[in-house]
């Protein structure tokens, strides 16, 4: 999907399986790209891979875990971002869940009201990410750090930090049985 896009320049960090993985993307011409590898020699979480760069980058940075199928367009949030002069950029989308039963609202010992499954949303985390070049230099060297972390941080000291709404199709197969939603899923949603 990046490639599509027209990034070419990409970089993959690795520890668990790192072999299975730089087999398969190799050095990323198979795929028009330059693919090259951030070792990680312990787990670093979902940002500290980024201090193993072996220099800054000089332009903001587009950062996607690894375990999202999605169907966004990486250019429109990088450009949203630039355009917005913030530190950083999570891409979030909504999400809802329904509560399977009845839910009671008390005082005290008294019912107040019910509500029949309701259905809940929220904003999340989309795993998807801008970070311009002072934000990439914030993240610790070879130390587990994830990314809430760092706009926590980047919040915490003022720094502006936005999201970047998507929709369209996205998973984070992530979990066993949404690994297997995003085997039935592939042919429909990129297979067109």
């Amino acid at each position: 999907r990046l490639v599509e896009q027209g990034f070419r320049h990409i970089w993959l960090a690795v520890n668990y399986l790192a072999d299975r993985i730089e087999k398969h993307f190799g050095d990323g011409s198979k795929f028009g790209a330059e693919v090259r590898y951030l070792r990680e020699e312990k787990r670093l979480g979902t940002a500290g891979a980024l201090s193993l760069l072996p220099q800054m980058p000089a332009v903001p940075a587009l950062i996607t875990n690894a375990d999202l199928l999605v169907t966004v367009d990486y250019g429109e949030i990088l450009q949203a971002h630039v355009g917005s002069g913030a530190s950083a950029t999570m891409a979030v989308r909504e999400y809802e869940y329904q509560i399977p039963y009845g839910v009671v609202r008390t005082v005290e010992d008294q019912i107040a009201g019910l509500e029949e499954k309701p259905v809940h949303r929220a904003l999340v985390n989309a795993g998807i990410y801008v970070l311009s070049p002072e934000a990439v230099a914030r993240v610790p060297r070879d130390t587990f750090f994830d990314m809430p972390e760092l706009f926590a941080a980047l919040i915490g000291n003022g720094k502006p930090v936005r999201c970047h709404r998507i929709d369209g199709y996205w998973l984070d197969i992530g979990r066993y049985e949404d690994y297997n939603k995003a085997n039935g899923d592939f042919p429909g949603v990129f297979e067109r």
